[in-house]
């Protein structure tokens, strides 16, 4: 199957989400989040166990896409933070195991979508950095927080540091390194340990696990892109970046 740059392998109750956008290093456009969005629930309808997520190319996912900025209202830009975090809420309350799988450099949204995945696996290569506080958007703040503790959350975010996939297994960010060869190895790993479960039984346990707080979560984000100026600051950003 392939739709907007995302192709979807199915095996059995095993769903993989290919980012197909290689040219882009998979930044998550509009079309992308929303065909990812639909693939998600028709996974969930389809009694999925698990949810694989790779990117094709040199890196997981650039994260949001700013390659439209110059031509879009501040407007259009919050909706579409907001249909990303819908998106990463989706995945993050998932009854499925999740399974990111990441390599090269990863930015922004691309992070957020790894962190709400229950396994992260991280290639030698991989660095990851989210510099969306650089312009003023709290995305997938509270839970990375969440996963690496306040204090190192706060140490890497209040600079935007980069961080690679060493530190990231030491700050418990990535649950384990592993080179992309023995990636079917652990698809293996992960589709007995979803099928080791009965499907109510395992939802039960991610529910009660999962400390989620969609609606704080929403909000911090809507605040934070509704401040006037969005798009101006977005494009500060970048062009200070270059």
């Amino acid at each position: 199957m392939s739709e907007d740059d995302l192709r979807i392998e199915r095996h059995g109750a095993t769903f993989t989400f290919v980012l197909d956008r290689a040219r882009k290093r998979n930044a998550l456009s509009a079309p992308l989040v929303e065909a990812l969005i639909r693939g998600v629930a028709e996974a969930h309808g389809e009694g999925a166990r698990l949810l694989v997520f790779r990117g094709e190319g040199a890196s997981f996912s650039a994260g949001f896409d700013f390659s439209d900025i110059d031509e879009v209202t501040d407007a259009e830009l919050l909706r579409r933070f907001v249909r990303v975090e819908m998106l990463l809420q989706m995945i993050a309350r998932s009854p499925c195991l999740t399974l990111a799988l990441t390599h090269g450099r990863n930015f922004g949204a691309g992070v957020d979508l790894a962190a709400v995945c229950r396994w992260r696996i991280a290639a030698p290569d991989a660095t990851f950095r989210m510099p969306g506080l650089k312009f003023g958007i709290v995305l997938g703040t509270r839970r990375f927080a969440r996963i690496v503790g306040g204090e190192e959350a706060r140490a890497i975010l209040e600079v935007a540091r980069s961080f690679g996939a060493t530190e990231a297994r030491e700050i418990g960010f990535i649950t384990r390194i592993a080179e992309p060869e023995t990636w079917p190895d652990i698809v293996a790993e992960a589709r007995g340990a979803a099928e080791a479960l009965p499907d109510e039984a395992r939802a039960s346990l991610y529910a009660a696990t999962g400390e989620l707080d969609d609606d704080r979560d929403l909000a911090l984000l809507v605040r934070s892109a509704a401040t006037p100026g969005l798009g101006e600051r977005i494009r500060a950003y970048i062009k200070a970046s270059r």
